[in-house]
């Protein structure tokens, strides 16, 4: 019988045989251990404003490297970087880079603003080994790490990460547990990640509103009730919908539903913002 691995990074738990890949597409089972294919793999890099992660409170008005690389754990059929997030190493396209010459060119970007490395674009967690190996010189640098992810991270793999993130955004799509399972996650997951980065970190939250999903008043005072309950100053961007990948059969959410959802949101919670609007 073939001997198989299980990947414990994320809950689906992925059973593995010889140089095969996860659900993720970027964990591989490589001599019987499962271990992250896409270490430094870079496809994407690039200068952004902080407030684009999206954080509103951590360090307004300043710059943070941010970078990215190839899969994630789920799958969303309105994914909005389906062409990183969405692929396998095979598809990509890439660059290599070390952890040591992220830390460097971070800090060659201080004179420019640079606040430090965002972890972003695609699902960072999945490759956790370098946003370990990579925030660990970031600190060194007396620079923040800063981690934008879908929340679909095994305990194990939070404690590697949790005490190097300085901030993190972090996707809270819907409060259905059934709903996060179409989407290949899992709600439970996610809102243990959300409480124990909240525990120690910066935390925002976002919640992307599709029409006809999760756009209800009552998911939105679900929602707002749930986070309120860990820490009413936790700030939680509504986010506006347009059509991507799978998902382009509707419209972009109108203008006047983020409206309607933040005024909601705002009874609970002290910080809330519309994006994309």
């Amino acid at each position: 019988m073939e001997e198989r691995a299980v990947c414990v990074s994320c809950p689906h738990r992925c059973i593995l045989s010889e140089n095969k890949e996860g659900a993720c597409r970027a964990r591989v089972c490589t001599d019987g251990v499962v271990r992250g294919d896409s270490y430094g793999a870079v496809t994407s890099i690039s200068l952004d404003p902080i407030e684009k992660k999206p954080l509103k409170r951590f360090y307004p008005g300043s710059c943070i490297l941010s970078v990215g690389s190839y899969g994630c754990n789920m799958h969303c059929p309105f994914c909005q970087n389906a062409e990183i997030s969405q692929v396998s190493k095979k598809e990509a396209e890439y660059v290599r880079m070390t952890p040591k010459q992220l830390s460097e060119k971070a800090e060659q970007l201080v004179s420019c603003g640079n606040i430090g490395l965002a972890y972003t674009y695609n699902e960072p967690l999945i490759g956790w080994e370098f946003v370990r190996d990579t925030a660990k010189l970031i600190q060194e640098e007396k620079l923040h790490n800063v981690c934008v992810s879908n929340g679909m991270a095994a305990d194990a793999v939070l404690d590697e990460v949790l005490p190097l993130i300085d901030a993190w955004n972090i996707d809270l799509k819907t409060i259905r547990p059934e709903k996060y399972r179409d989407w290949g996650g899992d709600l439970y997951t996610v809102q243990n990640t959300v409480r124990r980065a909240a525990a120690g970190s910066h935390v925002e939250l976002t919640t992307l509103i599709i029409p006809g999903e999760n756009d209800s008043p009552e998911e939105m005072e679900e929602i707002s009730a749930w986070i309120a309950g860990i820490d009413p100053e936790i700030p939680l961007h509504i986010t506006r919908f347009f059509p991507r990948w799978h998902m382009t059969d509707r419209e972009p959410t109108p203008v006047q539903k983020i409206k309607e959802l933040t005024e909601i949101a705002s009874q609970r919670l002290k910080w809330v913002y519309r994006g994309n609007c």
